[in-house]
């Protein structure tokens, strides 16, 4: 019975030992696009964050984002994009350093969500003399495409908003100039009416004048 103990008893250790060195990694602890989302053939980059959880200095050589996704025809899209610091990049322990990877996208490559799959690829210092293997921390970061007639559409309804603007105006312009053209006519309807009367006005008077003129002349 007490050796199962002491199986158990080191057993329990080993895991914690292994779960100790895992923990004690470096990883990736954000991963950030430079937009929102892309349309099919716009370029862009990831920004991948690495923090340094080992006890002693890392250095990053090799960092990837695999897109696995599909045309607009549904064959397979597969591409992975690398960035190979140049020399590698070394970070102390406690200490992150974000990298850029730079993709592209295809003009025909299906719009929706995809996962992309980055990984980055380290060397730990080791006991002060040289540098190996370490670990290789992963991220999962969502990359969002947008569909091309989205931008089709954007920019068929801002040409409408567009037309609809100016054709107000013209609308405005046209009203406007109803308005001038109508106080135009009531003004020569004014002034007609004053010609006319003021016509009569001076009919009746020379006809005033001329019984005026025959009563005083002299009886003969």
């Amino acid at each position: 019975m007490w050796k199962k103990r002491i199986s158990i008893a080191l057993m329990l250790v080993c895991s914690l030992l292994l779960v100790s060195s895992i923990a004690q990694a470096a990883t990736i602890i954000a991963c950030a696009f430079d937009k929102d989302g892309y349309y099919p053939g716009q370029t862009g980059y990831i920004a991948v964050t690495v923090y340094n959880d080992e006890e002693s200095t890392i250095r990053v050589d090799k960092l990837s984002a695999t897109i696995d996704y599909y045309y607009t025809d549904e064959d397979v899209y597969l591409q992975t994009f690398f960035n190979y610091p140049d020399p590698p990049k070394e970070i102390l322990q406690g200490e992150s350093y974000t990298f850029n990877i730079d993709f592209s996208l295809p003009t025909n490559v299906a719009p929706g969500y995809t996962t992309l799959h980055v990984k980055a690829e380290t060397e730990i210092w080791n006991d002060g003399s040289e540098w190996r293997g370490s670990d290789h921390p992963t991220y999962s970061p969502t990359l969002y495409i947008e569909s091309p007639y989205k931008n089709q559409l954007e920019a068929q309804e801002a040409a409408n908003q567009e037309l609809e603007t100016t054709n107000q105006q013209v609308t405005g312009q046209l009203h406007e100039q109803q308005i001038l053209n109508q106080q135009i006519t009531n003004m020569m309807y004014v002034l007609g009416a004053t010609a006319v009367g003021f016509a009569a006005v001076i009919g009746l008077l020379l006809l005033l004048l001329k019984k005026a003129r025959i009563l005083a002349q002299p009886a003969a």
